[in-house]
């Protein structure tokens, strides 16, 4: 029977639920014993594979283009007529399963997260989560759709990323200016949005038996390996060990940059820092690695083949296939990501490339992803390798250690585009913006702590901009923001993350941390930390987070002593690569 299932999402999409119901049904029916639960688990993968990767390319169609109203009418109607029924069909497969005592062969943990899965789950949160997903399409159709005009052409905000960088202060200033003031005419809409969202979630949370939003996002994440407060300890550590090391860069910054105060427009202008502050800084343009989305497929192609030449013909199955979407363009949607797609077996990887070295890292970020992928298809069951399946803190390492792993060959001389004085730039750039991110990172995950914590204070935006300024102030040190206080209390409207997906942020600062003990690692050893890195993707998600990064070479970690380690060496490189 199942043989008969679609393997083209664009055929399965014609199916009425009246279709699909009966395999359902088929499963649900079946003696469940040791002898068939193996087959039985096969069906359930081969049905769960195309019924969530319709899913997830009906929501590519609404990023690829966010005014396209049909496909945000497609995506609507999917969850509501198939998706919503198809959960409340595995409901019953997981309880039967469950209550079967069984535990095949490298289940364990996806036993334990359907156990989880099969607590939270409500009914009639379905209805709720189709409207959290219309409101959150509603904030990327909104921020997706914001430009200005530049020297008379209309541009995305993201089109103007390389003047941000550019060397013209007074250029930036208007730039920084002009995007700003766009981003606060949506203030308004976005913060009905919020209101809507907020509502939403509690009712979600109470529905599934939760005090708070956060407790009920933290089952929902299956969180077995850490608690809300070993986040505290986080936050505190990142205060402690990385905010002087970035107040210390900031005011090297503003030095050699001779101002009185750093102002906003300032961060992104590259300097060459020598040693010596008695030496003259040089000004350098912002560097430019490629002009075409076809140069960055080719860059990163060959980076690919030189981490690991089975890794570089990965891509090349990306890029033979289409599932690259790289150019920025008016109505794409914001950000990057990379999308499991199991049926199909290859992922689609999505960014926004203005021709700047931060898409470079971002597509090596996202490469890093797909690879994590592909590496764990091998796996059997749709429970071990989805991408529900792998927890964040363990996906995050896959993409960001991918992004210092494969540094070296961004180098001419290793097949890549950057001279030996490019190259230095490129990784300080990079390594400078991995210690700023960790206290950016602390902020939005402590606002959102805050947020889920205080449900009613936090329904009211005026409250989330006054929390926002707090933990600002607290975790990003050295930046004036004096006279620009609206966009500074507004700074939670432009991290998706906050609106889309509750608590996904976190993940990226532990899993920073786990990178960079594997770049430790590959400093000391390439070979043998590319081997490692390897095995523990190819784990997918049999294994808890601890034995993922064991099983990489690292350590699972909160405290400031591991903080300590990896920021110094991050510390030491940026010096010598400055000389």
């Amino acid at each position: 029977m199942f043989n008969t299932l679609p393997d083209n999402w664009k055929a399965f999409l014609d199916w009425p639920w009246e279709k699909i119901a009966p395999y359902f049904d088929d499963l649900a029916s079946r003696d469940l014993t040791a002898d068939t639960v193996e087959s039985w688990l096969l069906d359930w993968t081969r049905l769960a594979d195309i019924v969530v990767e319709t899913r997830w390319w009906l929501y590519i169609n609404t990023t690829l283009d966010t005014t396209d109203e049909a496909a945000q009418k497609a995506v609507t109607d999917y969850l509501t007529n198939i998706f919503n029924p198809a959960q409340s069909a595995e409901q019953v497969l997981k309880q039967k399963l469950l209550a079967s005592g069984l535990e095949p062969e490298g289940f364990e943990l996806p036993l334990k997260r359907m156990r989880t899965e099969a607590a939270i789950f409500r009914e009639e949160n379905l209805d709720l989560e189709t409207e959290e997903h219309k409101l959150v399409s509603d904030f990327e159709r909104t921020v997706g759709t914001q430009t200005i005009v530049w020297d008379g052409e209309e541009k995305t905000l993201r089109q103007l990323e390389p003047v941000f960088i550019g060397l013209d202060r007074d250029q930036r200033e208007k730039m920084w200016r002009v995007a700003s003031e766009r981003n606060l005419e949506d203030r308004a809409k976005i913060d009905e949005i919020w209101v809507k969202l907020m509502a939403l979630r509690r009712k979600i949370a109470v529905n599934a038996g939760f005090d708070d939003y956060r407790a009920y996002r933290w089952q929902y994440w299956r969180r077995f390996d850490y608690t809300p407060e070993d986040c505290l300890t986080f936050h505190a550590a990142i205060e402690e060990v990385v905010v002087p090391v970035v107040a210390e860069l900031n005011d090297r910054h503003r030095q050699h940059l001779g101002v009185e105060v750093l102002r906003p427009w300032d961060l992104g202008v590259d300097l060459q820092h020598p040693a010596d502050m008695r030496i003259e800084p040089l000004a350098r343009p912002p560097l430019r690695p490629f002009k075409t989305a076809e140069e960055l497929e080719q860059l990163a192609s060959s980076v690919f083949h030189k981490v690991d030449p089975e890794l570089g013909e990965y891509f090349e199955m990306l890029r033979r296939v289409g599932h690259l979407d790289l150019p920025n363009r008016k109505g794409k949607g914001p950000g990057a990501y990379c999308q499991t797609l199991d049926a199909t077996g290859v992922p689609f990887v999505f960014l926004n490339a203005v021709g700047i070295h931060d898409d470079v890292q971002t597509m090596l970020h996202e490469g890093g992803h797909a690879m994590h992928a592909l590496e764990c298809a091998h796996l059997p069951y749709h429970q071990q390798r989805t991408e529900s399946a792998m927890p964040m803190e363990v996906a995050e390492v896959a993409s960001m250690a991918m992004e210092l792993i494969a540094a070296p060959y961004l180098l001419k001389s290793e097949g890549g585009v950057y001279s030996e004085e490019e190259y230095a730039r490129a990784r300080v750039e990079h390594l400078q913006g991995i210690l700023r991110f960790l206290p950016y990172m602390a902020t939005v995950d402590a606002f959102q702590h805050w947020v889920y914590t205080h449900h009613d204070a936090a329904s009211d935006p005026a409250n989330c901009d006054a929390q926002w300024a707090e933990l600002w102030d607290r975790f990003v040190p050295g930046v004036d923001y004096t006279g620009l206080e609206d966009v500074k209390v507004t700074g939670w409207h432009n991290k998706p993350h906050i609106f889309s997906v509750p608590f996904y942020y976190v993940d990226y600062g532990l899993a920073q941390v786990g990178a960079l003990q594997v770049w430790r690692n590959a400093l000391a050893d390439q070979s043998k930390a590319v081997k490692q890195y390897r095995a523990a993707l190819k784990l997918g998600g049999m294994v808890n987070i601890p034995t993922f990064y064991e099983t990489a070479g690292v350590k699972f970690a909160f405290d400031a002593a591991t903080l300590h380690e990896v920021v110094d060496l991050a510390m030491d490189t940026i010096e010598a690569l400055e000389g």
